[in-house]
């Protein structure tokens, strides 16, 4: 999973280190490099591995061919997406237009989401930070996961 926060910058060229431990989940499912595309949510890159790509691009497909949406959703996501390889240090070359919209001037934030990660300019990643804390906290209680039985033991 891609877990935790880690700060990098660009060098001068323009390339940046993913951080190891999500270069390592990447390479244990086969990938060389990660999808990212702008976030429709907040002004942040989004990140995904290749498959995540290959699960959204299916449902776009199981639209209604002749529907607006699909065509909305075609080009809001994979039309803006570009597979970013890693070079043999474990950069990516982040596009302007990427590093634009999340107005990434120098230093970037990598975030774990769990599947995905998250690219940010690091004040912006703050404020939104703030933000999301104290609506996780009010949403708590929507946070549900299915306990399963013990079936050895009885226990929960």
């Amino acid at each position: 999973m891609f877990l935790s926060t880690y700060e990098n910058k660009l060098d001068k060229k323009g390339r940046v280190s993913v951080p190891a431990s999500f270069r390592s989940y990447l390479s244990n499912m086969g990938y060389n490099g990660v999808v990212c595309f702008p976030s429709f949510n907040n002004q942040s890159i989004e990140s995904w591995p290749q498959d995540r790509v290959e699960k959204i691009s299916n449902a776009i497909d199981s639209l209604n061919p002749f529907e607006d949406k699909k065509d909305y959703f075609a080009t809001s996501i994979l039309s803006e997406s570009i597979n970013l390889q890693f070079d043999s240090e474990g950069r990516i070359l982040i596009t302007e237009k990427l590093l634009k919209h999340a107005k990434i001037k120098n230093s970037m934030l990598f975030v774990g989401q769990g599947k995905t990660f998250q690219i940010w300019e690091p004040t912006s990643f703050e404020k939104f930070r703030v933000t999301a804390r104290k609506k996780s906290n009010i949403n708590r209680a929507n946070l549900k996961w299915e306990q399963k039985l013990n079936n050895s033991t009885g226990d929960k």
